[in-house]
């Protein structure tokens, strides 16, 4: 079908955006107020195309009757409703992670790509798609695969043929496939001779190419295997699901069974922001098609996990995007810091401000806005908007009236129904394309965000010095921004279109039609296209758009520095030389881009524009060293291109260097969004401010800090007509005039008093400081409270409410916080609460255990807050006579609530429950009576482990009552179980080493009581 493509007309009212809503199957017809509508029809440019397949022909989005709407684009799943290539009516791979799928005529094929390769040129780690087995029915011969639905992070497919149909949802982070069916048997078809370790019934576990699967056929069910096949008929019933496994350990396979019927039928992702916090929440629906469990297993990629204290397993995945970690839950929350933007850096510099204005005047005797295409006439907007900033400091008037002038004329002619250059909305696939267009934005629905994000920006500089010109066109400006971000309320467009909410990042091609799935490049005018967001938003105050702009700057820089950089050396395979990619792909990243092999360009396309928003590039100095060094080293020396561009990045780091380098090469010619009058002005001005201080947060969304040499300089623009004052998280605060930008020298500024120190070795007990509130830190059956303790209080109470400090487990710059009566025990959060455990020696342990002391947010003298090592924005605070780690929402009452007075120790010595008893060798009885355990109390077992084995925990309750949760803690494993009474548990761990070992039983309820304990070989 020929799609029918409108023109914009008029300005359309769409502030009201509604940040939580979900993209769903079915959408309804946009209106204005009294039913107008919203467009009208118009002419493409001649020869113009919409979306169509790779030889030219129109496309039509590939679904059943089920979806309806305009269908999201630009997805991990894309290439199932777009059909690029003629030829195949299925899909290419699409990978999900942990799993991978395609769809072809018999079904779903599904692999769990575990292990990655290395390209012969070294340039992209790979984690390909080599397919384990397909799902499918008896007779199934589908002629297509189509799209019946979608939530945010999943989606279902439809096959139909052969007297079958098949019906399966899949997506990020599910270790599932769910599937329901008519016709014939289900059948998984391996490819190669399958390993079946297990087959209980409806239950089975197998084994390909070192890949654990479960398979889960209805109660009742059997399967039977036939050569590489196994088949079940399901009972006469119809649904089923696969799960790819961690491991091939029993307790594994019967965990997943648990939750294997808890078909996810919807996912939703919500998001708030407050005082430069980004909370967000990731929520799974399902229907439970057998049995009462509805909880979902999900993994969560690292990115996730980072800023979340939600994980409650031991399991993990590996991944193209690191090591995922399982949760057992319906939905889990991330908190997100978000450190500002600014239209501009204040005049701060010590430059040579005629030398400054002679680039201005250079820059805008040349043709202001060059380009014929939205790319180029975008990056032409941007480079203005810049100048334009510099002419206002510089009292230059005619340049900045000539700037405003050009880009205005500009905007209006594309935004203005007629003529050459304009947007169209394609009614078919719900989308607007600018022609002409370039980059495939048109014919694959490639880029939006990166192109109209230069539009929005020029928009939102506009709006500085002419809010009327904002008003009239605003319409016009949001609709940009819907078509790319759409949060879910404009009905004309598909929700959130380049925005993956649980990738974490863009994807930039339509329709995704590549083996390695989907693809990102620039990350960094993603960057640009948020930031225009935040600022227009702020200036137009439409605080939807603002907020829609933090989500995305905040959520996307998270996932930038672990999958484009790798900050932390924990993503990338140890093989990959590289330490930064051009461009991520669904099953890996790739050093190179779509355009050039040149080192600059491979790593400077994730720098570029360097513009206002850029400044979260400056969060990790050390690893600006590291990435510079990396490209002169692949350059053979320091860039022959893009030097404005490696500059302004080395800037953030290392302001003298960039400046050195900018005086010795005066003749470069500037990259096409830059000039050399804003580059300038950046480098000089980062010298005088310092780096970004990215970690500190504030109640505006345009504001920064910057720290030279330890002296902070707090900046702030206030865009509305009133004075304003900006409160940072360090508890400084700047009075900033209506529609001014204001810095720390030009402002009231008051600094926090420093913190003190804790010492490693000295005793504590930490004291409450909110008015009214005179309480102490305890630990009671395990969780952490806060009570009344004073001088006739008892003698176990006072040694509840001491704490030895120590030095962090996980970073010997922080603390840790050892109990007095349970030596060896630690204060760590655990699912956002606070409690005692013993120390597991894990990872996850040390982290959840250390925090790092920082000056009360609450700015009383000589007290402290207390920072989650592996949740920098989220404290220790109070909460209903509870202890919580929360993230800091830069309210009064929370800065008070995080506050903490540090005592003498009401005890420093306590009395000691009994130790562990002596090593018990291991495979062997671990202790004939393990007796009983209180509600949220723990019980450990020094072992030593006589060999590597895979080792059986038997577990026997003396128990009179049913149900009795008990979490095992064993060999960096964490596995929940219900046991019964009398009833004798086991649990597999495979691959234990040799060694010491320690198990950790803690209680979930009441009445939990073992008898013996007992390691055997399996």
């Amino acid at each position: 079908m020929q799609p029918t493509r409108t023109k914009l007309s008029g300005v359309m009212a769409l502030l009201a955006l509604g940040a939580a809503a979900c993209g769903r199957t079915e959408q309804q017809q946009a209106s204005q107020p009294g039913g107008a509508p919203t467009v009208r029809a118009t002419a493409l440019p001649a020869g113009a195309q919409g979306p169509s397949n790779n030889v030219g022909a129109p496309v039509a989005p590939k679904r059943t009757a089920n979806v309806r709407g305009p269908v999201p684009t630009n997805d991990w799943w894309s290439s199932l409703v777009f059909q690029r290539y003629p030829d195949n009516p299925y899909s290419e791979n699409m990978h999900a992670q942990p799993l991978s799928m395609r769809a072809k005529a018999s079904g779903l094929g599904i692999a769990y790509p575990a292990t990655h390769v290395i390209t012969p040129d070294n340039r992209k780690y790979e984690h390909t798609y080599t397919e384990d087995f397909t799902l499918g029915v008896a007779g199934l011969n589908s002629p297509d695969a189509k799209l019946d639905g979608y939530s945010d992070w999943t989606v279902r497919s439809f096959w139909s043929g052969g007297g079958a149909s098949l019906t399966t949802t899949f997506g990020h982070g599910l270790p599932y496939v769910y599937a329901t069916k008519t016709g014939g048997d289900i059948r998984i078809v391996f490819n190669g001779a399958p390993g079946v370790w297990s087959n209980a019934g409806n239950v089975v576990g197998v084994s390909i190419r070192g890949h654990h699967y479960g398979l889960f056929a209805p109660s009742g069910a059997t399967w039977r295997v036939e050569g590489n096949t196994l088949i079940s008929s399901l009972a006469g019933k119809n649904y089923v699901s696969v799960a790819a496994l961690p491991d091939n350990a029993g307790g594994t396979l019967s965990e997943f069974a648990r939750h294997a019927f808890a078909f996810v039928t919807d996912t939703r992702v919500s998001y708030s922001v407050q005082n430069g916090t980004v909370n967000t929440t990731f929520t799974a629906t399902t229907t439970p098609m057998e049995g009462s469990e509805t909880r979902p297993l999900m993994a969560l990629y690292r990115h996730q996990w980072l800023n979340s204290g939600a994980v409650n397993t031991g399991y993990t995945y590996t991944s193209a995007r690191g090591s995922m970690r399982v949760l057992r839950g319906n939905s889990f929350s991330t908190s997100l810091r978000f450190g500002g933007v600014l239209p501009t850096l204040p005049d701060r510099g010590t430059y040579d401000r005629n030398r400054l204005a002679g680039y201005l005047n250079e820059a805008a005797a040349r043709p202001a806005i060059t380009g014929t295409d939205t790319y180029w006439v975008g990056k032409s907007l941007g480079r203005a908007a810049e100048l334009t900033h510099i002419a206002s400091q510089l009292g230059n008037t005619g340049a900045q009236g000539a700037l405003l002038g050009n880009m205005k004329t500009k905007l209006q002619d594309w935004l203005t129904p007629g003529g050459e250059n304009y947007f169209a909305y394609d009614d078919v696939w719900g989308t607007l394309i600018g022609y002409p267009a370039s980059y495939g934005s048109d014919t694959e629905l490639n880029d939006h965000h990166f192109h109209y994000g230069y539009f929005v920006q020029a928009a939102a500089a506009i709006a500085m010095y002419d809010p009327a010109w904002a008003n009239t066109w605003a319409g016009q400006i949001n609709d940009l921004i819907m078509d790319a971000a759409n949060p879910g309320s404009d009905t004309r467009f598909p929700r959130l279109r380049n925005f993956d909410p649980y990738a974490g990042h863009s994807w930039a091609s339509g329709h995704a039609g590549f083996a390695s799935g989907n693809n990102n490049e620039s990350s960094s005018e993603a960057i640009n296209f948020a930031t225009g967001l935040i600022l227009w938003g702020s200036l137009t105050n439409n605080a939807q758009v603002r907020d829609l702009g933090i989500y995305l700057y905040a959520t996307e820089v998270s996932a930038i520095e672990q999958y484009w950089f790798d900050v932390d050396n924990a993503v990338y395979p140890s093989n990959f030389i590289h330490p930064a990619v051009g461009m991520n792909w669904g099953d890996g990243g790739s050093y190179s881009t779509w355009f050039t092999a040149e080192p600059e360009m491979i790593q400077g396309i994730n720098f570029l524009p360097i513009q206002h928003g850029s400044l979260h590039l400056g969060s990790r100095p050390d690893y600006i060293r590291t990435n510079y060094a990396h490209m002169t080293g692949q350059n053979g020396g320091e860039p022959g291109v893009w030097q404005d561009i490696w500059w302004g990045y080395l800037a953030l780091s290392d302001p003298a260097a960039a400046i050195q380098k900018f005086d010795a090469n005066q003749g470069y010619t500037p990259e096409e969004g830059q000039s050399k009058a804003f580059t300038y002005h950046w480098i000089h001005n980062l010298n005088a401010l310092g780096r970004p201080d990215v970690g500190v947060t504030s109640n505006s969304a345009t504001a920064a800090t910057f720290n030279k040499n330890g002296t902070r300089t707090y900046v702030a623009y206030n865009p509305g007509g009133a004075a304003t004052t900006v409160t940072f998280s360090t508890g400084a605060t700047l009075n900033v005039p209506a529609r001014s930008l204001a810095t720390s020298s030009g402002g009231v500024i008051t600094n926090p008093p420093p913190a003190p120190t804790l010492q490693p070795g000295s005793f504590y007990s930490l004291r409450t400081v909110t008015p009214g509130v005179t309480r102490y830190l305890r630990h009671a059956g395990s969780l952490a409270s806060t009570e009344v303790v004073d001088a006739n209080s008892a003698a176990g109470l006072k040694q509840d409410a001491s704490w030895k400090a120590a030095p962090g487990l996980a970073d010997a710059g922080c603390v840790s916080f050892e109990s007095v009566n349970f030596p060896g025990s630690y204060l760590r959060h655990a699912g956002s609460r606070l409690r005692i455990d013993p120390n597991n020696t894990t990872d996850l342990f040390r982290q959840d255990a250390t925090f790092c002391v920082r000056a009360a947010l609450d700015r009383s003298g000589g007290n402290v807050s207390l920072a989650s090592k592996n949740f920098p924005n989220s404290y220790i605070r109070h909460r209903g006579g509870e202890v919580w780690l929360d993230p800091n929402d830069n309210s009064a009452g929370f800065r008070a609530d995080a506050s903490w007075a540090p005592m003498s120790a009401w005890s420093t010595s306590g009395t000691t429950p009994p130790p562990p008893a002596a090593s018990a060798n291991i495979p062997g009885v671990v202790t004939t009576n393990a007796g009983a355990i209180a509600n949220g109390a723990s019980r450990s077992w020094n072992l030593n482990a006589t060999g590597a084995a895979n080792l059986r925990l038997r577990l026997t309750s003396n128990s009179t009552q049913n149900s009795r949760s008990i979490t095992v803690v064993f060999a960096g494993r964490e596995i929940p179980l219900s046991i019964n009474a009398g009833q004798t548990v086991n649990v597999d761990f495979a691959g234990v080493g040799a060694g010491a070992q320690t198990l950790t039983l803690r209680a979930g309820n009441d009445a939990v009581s073992l008898g013996q304990l007992e390691f055997v070989t399996y």
